[in-house]
């Protein structure tokens, strides 16, 4: 059952924005709901990054220092579903980004779902 479902990437333009969306299975967040949400990304060559989380109930929020004040992550509960607005983008921030929870890699390793490609470039 695929757990997580990432949309919303693209090309842009350095200076522009993107909202990505994770739509997350029903069975995931009742199995683990103490858990936070994250937004995780990787770009060729590099491993894995956790860039933002949030938790259960939206109350508290967290950044990379790289993507502060510039990422924004949020979620609707009720839709199950976790957001990511990414606005003046750089072109460091080319990456697949992927949604999950947060937690040991023994925990969320068979969640990964397929990603979405975010591409920053003039």
């Amino acid at each position: 059952q695929v757990q997580f479902v990432e949309s919303g990437g693209g090309l842009v333009q350095p200076g522009g924005s993107l909202r990505l969306s994770c739509e997350a299975s029903e069975s995931i967040l009742s199995k683990h709901p103490m858990n936070a949400m994250g937004w995780y990304r990787q770009a060729p060559g590099n491993q894995r990054e956790l860039v933002a989380t949030i938790t259960p109930r939206g109350g508290s929020t967290n950044y990379r220092e790289a993507v502060k004040g510039r990422f924004t992550i949020s979620r609707d509960n009720a839709k199950n579903m976790v957001f990511l607005q990414m606005n003046d983008l750089k072109p460091e921030d080319t990456a697949i980004y992927y949604c999950n929870l947060v937690g040991s890699a023994q925990l969320i390793g068979d969640y990964w779902g397929q990603g979405t490609q975010v591409t920053v470039s003039s």
